[in-house]
């Protein structure tokens, strides 16, 4: 069976598996199919026998819109059974409506959300280049590809990654832009005039037109694009939408519609597929499609031995391997020790931390949006160099100003394994990645995100650069550990709860301004407290009067304020992480935070919302609910009611 019939049959299971579904998006993937098969059959370097090789090239659905292409290629790889194709968007199956990465075999990448898939393939590119670096290309050495719609490109997070990997010179990342100028509501011509030629060779990329359904010109398309090591190739391929229907060829509807039954029928007839048939998948496409399998059985049979023997016989390949394969559960730190009493910011508190990395974690890689200096990340760059194509061991990735691509380039490495990253920018700019970081929680990606300046304390750069509702806002994502740190201490045992999590993101905000360092003499329980999420700092001798929560800058706030009120009996809360708090069993939390105190409060320097499960109804909190103002941080604290006489005398009245 030659590649036009296994297209056409691809186009019948995508019609049928949308329509028994009466749910999907079948014109985009028909428009597809040419260039998947080709790829699939022709080029792809998989094993048949195991979906997630090391050296496997990756294919990443950017246009998520299309699973039904993806399943599809899927089923004739041998890797998801017809019974999933028929259970398309159903409860239960390995087939929902877009790719779940860590749900079904085959999967590289969660995509949906337009643009994300290329900026995410645009990380897996990197930590290719990097670990082909680090181990050799005979240990690793493979090809990112990409299939993007229209509307990927017009999302602003795929140019911003585009640009960053025509400066990398990412020459193993190979983009195939389906241009079929139809998008859900109509013609792209309404929304869009960019020639897109011009604006990726303006960044570097190869650039290659084609017309998108010409088998012979996709497979030379391709060859070209492994030919330029030196830049990515974008290959426009034009396209028609819905290909090969009968009547509704280039035709919007068919973007996020089924075909109709009668419509499916004269399409299978114009295919030469069996009408009356459902799922049409003959033996004879199956072993067609997949006559190539042997051959990369012993590609991977190849790289297996060659494994064993650089293990067997390299003492400093074993030694990266090692690391590149190290689950994050075992990892264990020697974090500097800071002075007790001493005030420093928690910001400077991670750049220490960061900087210890550097040797006892050879596999971290990351950096800030432009703003090294203020995210204590300079350093850290200076010691490793900075990734580029003349430079690929560099594991400072200078991100510029782009914090979405950052997030999205970011759980791309993670996605391709080996590597543990991390990205660094200020709080309020968290908003400008947020889908990255809902991404990084989906696709269960434990990527460490930085923020600092974390408050109003931040000070005259004013209310646009100050977080208010941004820590309160985070928490509301699902699988994600918000950590606020009192003092170095707590960031250092942070960043271990942190970067040993195998399956949680985490976000670690910190302060501009100095607090104190918690005495270990005094405060022995930081550490094991901190794994916990939130502990009892300090406390009294029988029922506390006052249970004070706090976070952050806050606790050492809460401390003062506690010491201006000898008379009432106060047990101090340190809750750096809500999340992991939340995650202990009830007899732990109710040891903290006992039933039976008169006054329940809380402090932060943020939104109060979230707490209001604590301290219930009759608590009191000590927040802020408006935006910022210029001006120094220590006049903001007292106009804004953060000092010890205020908070103090808050507690007092609402005890009165």
């Amino acid at each position: 069976m030659d590649n036009t019939m296994l297209v056409n049959v691809v186009k019948g299971l995508i019609m049928d598996a949308t329509r028994k579904a009466n749910s999907g998006h079948p014109g985009g993937a028909m428009s597809s199919s040419d260039f998947a098969v080709v790829l699939f059959r022709e080029f792809l370097k998989y094993d048949p026998d195991n979906a997630s090789w090391a050296d496997r090239d990756r294919f990443v659905l950017s246009a998520g819109h299309e699973s039904s292409l993806l399943y599809a290629m899927l089923h004739l790889a041998g890797f998801l059974p017809m019974e999933e194709i028929r259970n398309f968007r159903q409860w239960g199956s390995l087939t929902p409506g877009h790719p779940e990465h860590d749900l079904t075999p085959g999967v590289e990448a969660t995509t949906g959300p337009l643009g994300q898939g290329l900026a995410m393939a645009v990380g897996m590119a990197v930590a290719e280049a990097h670990q082909r670096a680090r181990l050799g290309a005979d240990a690793c050495d493979h090809y990112t590809y990409v299939l993007a719609s229209d509307g990927d490109f017009q999302e602003g997070v795929a140019y911003g990654a585009a640009t960053l990997a025509g400066l990398w010179g990412l020459g193993k990342l190979i983009v195939f832009y389906d241009s079929n100028k139809i998008q859900l509501a109509g013609p792209t011509r309404r929304v869009d005039c960019t020639d897109y030629r011009k604006i990726y060779e303006g960044v570097c990329w190869q650039v290659i037109e084609i017309d998108g359904h010409d088998h012979d010109q996709i497979r030379n398309a391709v060859r070209e694009a492994r030919l330029d090591a030196s830049r990515p190739t974008l290959i426009i391929g034009h396209t028609t939408m819905a290909k090969g229907s009968a009547t509704r060829e280039g035709d919007a509807g068919t973007h996020g519609e089924p075909l109709s039954p009668e419509e499916i029928a004269a399409t299978k007839q114009k295919l030469g597929l069996p009408a009356d048939q459902s799922f049409f998948c003959p033996d004879e496409a199956l072993a067609a499609f997949r006559q190539r399998h042997e051959t990369l059985r012993g590609l991977a049979a190849d790289w297996k031995a060659r494994l064993q023997a650089k293990l067997a016989n390299e003492p400093d390949f074993r030694t990266a391997w090692g690391w590149s394969a190290k689950e994050r559960k075992d990892l264990t730190f020697s974090w500097p020790a800071f002075e007790p009493g001493k005030k420093l910011a928690t910001r400077q508190a991670w750049g220490a931390c960061l900087s210890a990395l550097i040797e006892q974690l050879p596999t971290m890689i990351g950096g800030s949006a432009d703003l090294d200096p203020s995210n204590q990340t300079a350093k850290f760059r200076d010691a490793v160099g900075v990734f580029s194509a003349s430079a690929p061991l560099g594991r400072n990735l200078s991100f510029g100003v782009r914090e979405f691509p950052m997030g999205a380039i970011a759980n791309g490495i993670a996605l391709h394994g080996g590597l543990i990253p991390f990205t660094a920018t200020f709080l309020t700019f968290s908003d400008y990645m947020r889908n990255a970081l809902r991404m990084s929680a989906l696709q269960k990606l434990p990527v460490l995100h930085v923020y600092t300046h974390d408050s109003f304390h931040l000070g005259e750069d004013g209310p646009t650069h100050q977080s208010i509702e941004h820590i309160a806002s985070l928490r509301l994502i699902p699988n994600m550990f918000v950590f606020r740190p009192a003092d170095a201490r707590e960031t250092a045992a942070s960043l271990t709860v942190a970067l040993t999590q195998e399956e949680t993101p985490s976000c670690l905000c910190l302060t501009r301004q100095g607090l104190p360092t918690l005495d270990p003499a005094a405060f022995p329980q930081v550490e094991d407290g901190t794994a916990r999420g939130g502990y009892v700092l300090k406390d009294c001798a029988g029922a506390p009067d006052v249970v004070l929560i706090a976070t952050g800058s806050e606790v050492s706030l809460a401390l003062e304020a506690a010491a201006l009120l000898p008379d009432l009996a106060f047990r101090i809360v340190s809750m750096p992480c809500v999340e992991l708090f939340e995650r202990q069993d009830a007899a732990y939390k109710a040891s903290v935070l006992p039933e039976e105190a008169r006054l329940y409060a809380a402090a932060e320097a943020g939104r109060p919302e979230g707490w209001h499960r604590y301290v219930g109804r009759k608590g009191l909190i000590l927040s802020i609910d408006h935006f910022g103002h210029s001006a120094p941080a220590g006049v903001l604290a007292k106009e804004y009611g953060f000092t010890p006489e205020n908070l103090a005398r808050l507690i007092r009245e609402r005890l009165a």
